[in-house]
């Protein structure tokens, strides 16, 4: 699949639909594996995401069967976001004028009203987001959430954009992950995170996460919560 285009010439439109996810239901639940196909990845060869919104699933898709040059689709996006309440999506973000967004970066309101410059910068993929979001408002430290909604190809102009306002701060620039440190995107995105650091005078990029595992989760839902709650003290102490 990932090399067809380099070894024969053909392209596809198929999609993966991978419910990779830690919710604590053991090692091959959390089995997605999104560090091997980012390894995968060359030359646009496939598309790896992994959507937290209604409105970006949907524009995704449909980019999916629109594109002229198509590529196979991995998506991670798990399960459990079905039922997540702030999982949501106005009406107006699937409207005309509307498209995918590689990059969500918050507003104000999604901040809860935070507006003063934040003390750190948190970038994360998928939907240890909300649970980011939601401790945040428990500890109300002071932090801007940016999503990777697309890991690749790399978003490197649109994150670029994202960070630009922070440009000189000196902010510390932190990557949150569920996955264990030898695992998920943090090898792949961690050569971009230290230039973006090196030309705009942000700290880091520091790795929040999961220590190195040779299981892909724990199968002891306790200990998940466990490890799930220090990750999250972590990005945000």
């Amino acid at each position: 699949l990932v090399a067809g285009q380099a070894k024969w010439g053909l392209s596809a439109r198929l999609v993966l639909l991978l419910p990779h996810g830690y919710e604590g239901q053991g090692a091959e639940h959390s089995s997605g594996r999104v560090e091997r196909f980012l390894q995968l990845a060359a030359g646009d060869n496939i598309r790896v995401a992994n959507c937290t919104t209604p409105a970006n699933y949907f524009h995704l898709l449909r980019r999916q069967m629109a594109d002229p040059s198509p590529q196979p689709l991995v998506l991670l996006a798990p399960k459990s976001l079905l039922r997540n309440k702030d999982a949501t999506s106005p009406l107006q973000e699937l409207g005309e004028g509307t498209h995918f967004c590689p990059v969500l970066a918050e507003t104000v309101e999604e901040k809860g009203g935070l507006s003063s410059f934040p003390e750190r910068l948190i970038l994360c993929s998928g939907k240890i987001y909300y649970e980011l979001r939601h401790k945040r408002a428990e500890t109300h430290v002071s932090a801007s959430l940016i999503r990777l909604e697309e890991l690749f190809p790399f978003p490197t102009q649109v994150l670029g954009q994202a960070l630009q306002r922070y440009a000189g701060s000196s902010l510390p620039l932190i990557w949150c992950q569920e996955e264990p440190d030898n695992a998920g995107a943090w090898g792949f995105v961690q050569p971009f995170l230290r230039s973006f650091c090196q030309e705009l005078g942000l700290q880091g990029p520091q790795y929040v996460g999961r220590p190195s595992s040779p299981s892909p989760a724990t199968g002891s839902f306790t200990s998940h919560r466990e490890e799930q709650e220090k990750i999250l003290e972590a990005a945000l102490s």
